[in-house]
């Protein structure tokens, strides 16, 4: 199991409609995907070509039973987590599927808070019992396994091997530094130096001097001749991160380095050629700037011929687990800290947090929990504010129905039903739909609305469907 499949969805066999549903919907609202069948044999048939992250399953099933189900899968040698449950629990029936293989082992009634802890210890367990694959997950240090990241560093270490320019295009926080280390240590300038510099964090009337360098007596204050970044990054690369910043008359004599190979220092009267390979990187939409009169259309050329673009964290779905753990390892390391637990709540904060600051505010928000964690357990209350706000939001609508004939918000009030009153059951029928679409089918925060257990709920829905 690697740390991405704690996104795969976990499987659910049972077959009471009823309770399958529930156990979905409470796995849902603890922040996982799922997937149900109401057989061992249709689980079986989905196995064969969909990867789960685990499986549930009744023990007492039509044809083959859930004992059967864990010991076929077993003898197959798969090592998918398995949790059995049954209403017949009996201590020869837990020991039956503990030796079969099975990781845990519940009885009905189900108590759901027992079944997230449940599904939580399996996951973190299998986890905890595989190394990292560094080979296909990292690069120069980047983590990313996702098919976006790893089309990137595909695509990145093959321009590596050239000498062209490269634009790097990405919202702030992707690592677009780090990238452009990565292409330098992956190509054959790798033993000469790496220059960055933040064109936004240079004083524009010292940014000439700066670049280029200049002699003595050049302007006020050049006491002596100073070279500059393009001869600090001789023979290596030179990371101009936020190029859009650049002034447009920069950019002109950034263009004529490119294309001549040479720089002039400020107040010299000839050119001096350097060796250097560029590595430009923006956040911003260069062509806008461009219509803007912001920045030169032939540079921009120039640069995007070969360009990257780094995929925010929102569009790496796959990699977001993965990044997690990598960044409690290296953040424990570095405090020489163990840590050998993350509370459910604090996991579930972090897998579904947007992420506006990308893979920098992830790491942010991890280097801090990992500082103020204790006892080897990284806790939900460690973790920034804004995640923990995010995750204790409801889904759906907030709502609070009264008696007095308030409209539910984002509903319709229904028509009156003509030439009769309708029946007490019809409105109970109408008042549990309206809620329900009012909070986007969430049968959870509708049970909490009505002030009804959620087992009561699905009873009353499956009598209205009768």
């Amino acid at each position: 199991m690697t740390h991405q499949e704690h996104l795969l969805p976990l499987l659910v066999v049972e077959d009471d409609a009823a309770i399958r549903e529930l156990l979905e919907e409470e796995l849902n609202d603890a922040g996982y995907d799922t997937l149900g069948v109401p057989s061992a044999e249709d689980a079986l048939a989905l196995l064969s070509h969909t990867p789960v992250a685990m499986m549930i399953t009744d023990v007492r099933l039509p044809g083959m039973t859930g004992i059967q189900l864990l010991q076929q899968l077993r003898q197959s040698g798969s090592e998918l987590g398995i949790i059995v449950i049954t209403a017949f629990g009996t201590i020869d029936q837990a020991v039956e599927a503990l030796k079969l293989g099975a990781d845990d082992f519940l009885t009905k009634p189900l108590d759901l808070d027992a079944i997230r802890e449940a599904v939580f210890r399996v996951l973190e367990r299998q986890r905890l019992s595989l190394s990292h694959d560094t080979e296909l997950s990292h690069f120069h240090g980047i983590v990313g396994k996702s098919s976006g990241m790893q089309s990137l560093f595909h695509d990145a270490s093959r321009l590596a091997k050239s000498d062209a320019p490269i634009l790097i295009l990405g919202e702030s926080g992707t690592g677009k530094e780090l990238l452009a280390r990565a292409i330098h240590q992956e190509s054959k300038r790798h033993e000469a130096p790496f220059v960055p510099v933040n064109c936004a964090s240079i004083p524009v009337d010292l940014m000439e001097s700066e670049f280029f360098g200049h002699v003595k007596g050049a302007f006020t204050g050049a006491n002596e001749a100073r070279r500059g970044l393009f001869h600090s990054a001789q023979g290596g690369s030179l990371f101009l991160d936020e190029i859009g910043e650049m002034p447009v008359n920069l950019q002109a004599k950034l263009l004529r380095a490119l294309q001549e190979k040479t720089v002039r220092p400020v107040g010299g009267e000839r050119e001096e050629p350097v060796d250097v390979r560029i590595i430009a990187a923006t956040h911003r939409n260069l062509e806008k700037e461009i219509e803007q009169e912001n920045f030169r259309s032939d540079l921009f050329y120039r640069l995007e011929t070969f360009s990257l673009r780094i995929p925010p964290l929102r569009e790496r779905g796959t990699d977001i687990e993965h990044l997690v753990f990598a960044l409690i390892d290296k953040h424990a390391e570095a405090q020489s800290k163990q840590i050998e637990q993350i509370e459910p709540e604090a996991l579930n904060s972090l897998l579904n947090y947007p992420y506006p600051g990308n893979v920098r505010e992830l790491e942010n928000a991890i280097m801090r929990a990992v500082t103020l964690s204790e006892e080897g357990v990284l806790h939900h209350k460690d973790l920034p504010e804004r995640l923990r706000e995010q995750a204790s939001q409801h889904s759906g609508s907030e709502i609070t129905p009264t008696l007095s004939g308030e409209v539910l918000p984002g509903t319709q009030v229904p028509a009156p039903t003509p030439a009769r009153w309708p029946s007490l059951e019809e409105v109970e029928k109408r008042y549990i739909r309206k809620v329900l679409e009012a909070t986007g089918g969430n049968k959870r925060r509708t049970a909490e609305v009505l002030g009804i257990a959620r087992r009561t709920l699905y009873r009353r829905l499956e009598d209205n469907e009768e």
